[in-house]
C-alpha cells in the first residue's frame, strides 16, 4: 500500500496525502479524518515515513541519470519529470547528478557530506558499481531499472523480456516469419544495458517458441542512427517485414529509412515494442506497442524511497510492470512478397 492507493481511496491527490503525513500544509480537519480512516482501513503505517522527513533531514533526494548518454530520450525525460513532480508533492527537492565516465566526481559528491536523504537511479546495468558504491554508504536509495541480482536492491522495472516476447508473437500471429528487434546502441549494450539483454532475451525465446529467424540490431539514440540502422538491414537482410524495437529515440529515423525505402508501414513492413505511449501516438500509424508509464513509475519509485527512508531495514519491496500491447495501426499481417533489396 502507497501514497497513491491511498489517495485514490480517500478521493484526494497525492500531494494532499503528503501534507496530511508530513505536516508542512494546512489541510483540512475532514479531509484529514478521510485520509486518516483509509490509513487505519489498510494498515498502512505512514508516521515512521513522516518523522524521518521532518527530524533533522535535508528534505533533499538525489536522481542520478543515465550516465551512458549526452542526450536523454523523451522516456527519460518523463522518468525525470515524474520523480520531480512527485517530490514536489511530498515537499522534497530534488538534486541532478550524472554519473559515469568524467561524471564520477559529482556522483560522489552528491553522496558525500549528508547532502541528500536518498537516491533515486536510472538505467540501471546488469553489473553496477554506483550501486555497489551506494550500498557500502548505507545511504537509502531505488533504482528505477534493476542489476542481475533482483533481491540486492529496491526497484521499479519494465518487464523488458516478456514484453518483446509478447511483440514477437504478435508479429508471428501474423504471419511475419524474419523479424528484427531494434535494440539500443552497441555502447550500451555492451556496458551490460539491463532493458538491452532482457529485451534480447524475450526476443530468442519468441523466435525459439515459434521456429522463425530473427536479426538483433543495435542502434544508437538519435534520428539518424534509426535511419541508417534501418537502411543496413535491408540491405543486408532481405525479406524482413517486422521489428520489434525497445530505441524510441531511433523511431522518426526508422520512419525516415522505411519510407526511402519505398516500404509503407503497416502494408509492407510492420513495427511494434516497448516505448513511451508519446512516441507510440506521435508515430505515423500509431504505434503497435506496450507503452511504459514513465510518469506513473517516477511516483512510486518516490513511493519506495521515502518507505526505505522512513525505515532502511524493512524487507525490500520491488515492482516489476508488464503493460499490455496496445494495439493500433503499426503491424499487418505479412506480405505476400517481402521486400528483397
Amino acid at each position: 500500500m502507497n501514497i497513491g492507493e491511498i489517495a485514490s481511496r480517500a478521493g484526494v491527490s497525492r500531494s494532499t496525502v503528503s501534507y496530511a503525513l508530513s505536516g508542512k500544509r494546512s489541510v483540512s480537519a475532514a479531509t484529514r479524518k478521510r485520509i486518516q480512516d483509509v490509513i487505519d482501513e489498510l494498515g498502512y503505517r505512514p508516521n515512521a515515513a513522516a518523522r524521518a522527513l521532518k527530524e533533522g533531514r535535508t528534505r533533499t533526494i538525489g536522481l542520478v541519470i543515465p550516465p551512458a548518454s549526452t542526450r536523454l530520450t523523451h522516456m527519460q525525460l518523463g522518468f525525470v519529470a515524474s520523480v520531480v513532480e512527485a517530490a514536489g508533492h511530498a515537499d522534497l527537492d530534488v538534486l541532478l547528478s550524472p554519473s559515469g565516465g568524467d561524471h564520477d566526481r559529482s556522483f560522489e559528491r552528491l553522496l558525500s557530506g549528508g547532502r541528500v536523504d536518498g537516491v533515486i537511479l536510472m538505467e540501471i546495468r546488469l553489473e553496477d558499481s554506483r550501486v555497489r558504491r551506494l550500498q557500502d554508504t548505507g545511504i537509502p536509495f531505488v533504482g528505477i531499472g534493476h542489476t542481475a541480482r533482483a533481491l540486492e536492491m529496491r526497484w521499479i522495472d519494465v518487464d523488458y523480456a516478456t514484453l518483446i516476447n509478447q511483440c514477437v508473437h504478435h508479429l508471428a500471429d501474423l504471419g511475419h516469419t524474419r523479424i528484427a528487434l531494434i535494440n539500443r546502441s552497441a555502447a550500451l549494450v555492451a556496458a551490460g544495458y539491463g532493458p538491452g539483454h532482457r529485451a534480447r532475451e524475450g526476443f530468442t525465446a519468441a523466435l525459439a517458441q515459434r521456429g522463425i529467424q530473427g536479426i538483433d540490431v543495435e542502434c544508437g539514440d538519435d534520428v539518424l542512427a534509426g535511419r541508417d540502422c534501418i537502411t543496413q538491414l535491408l540491405r543486408d537482410h532481405p525479406g524482413t517485414t517486422a521489428a520489434a524495437t525497445i530505441n524510441e529515440a531511433a523511431l522518426p529515423g526508422i520512419q525516415r529509412g522505411l519510407e526511402e525505402a519505398g516500404l509503407a508501414v503497416p502494408k509492407d513492413f510492420s513495427l511494434t515494442g516497448v516505448v513511451g505511449r508519446t512516441w507510440a501516438e506521435e508515430f505515423r500509424p500509431p504505434l503497435t506497442a506496450a507503452d511504459v508509464p514513465a510518469q506513473d513509475m517516477g511516483a512510486q519509485a518516490m513511493d519506495l524511497l521515502l518507505e526505505c527512508i522512513a525505515d532502511p531495514t524493512a524487507p525490500f519491496r520491488n515492482i516489476l510492470l508488464a503493460p499490455p500491447v496496445s494495439l493500433r495501426s503499426s503491424t499487418a499481417p505479412a506480405p505476400s512478397r517481402p521486400h528483397r533489396g
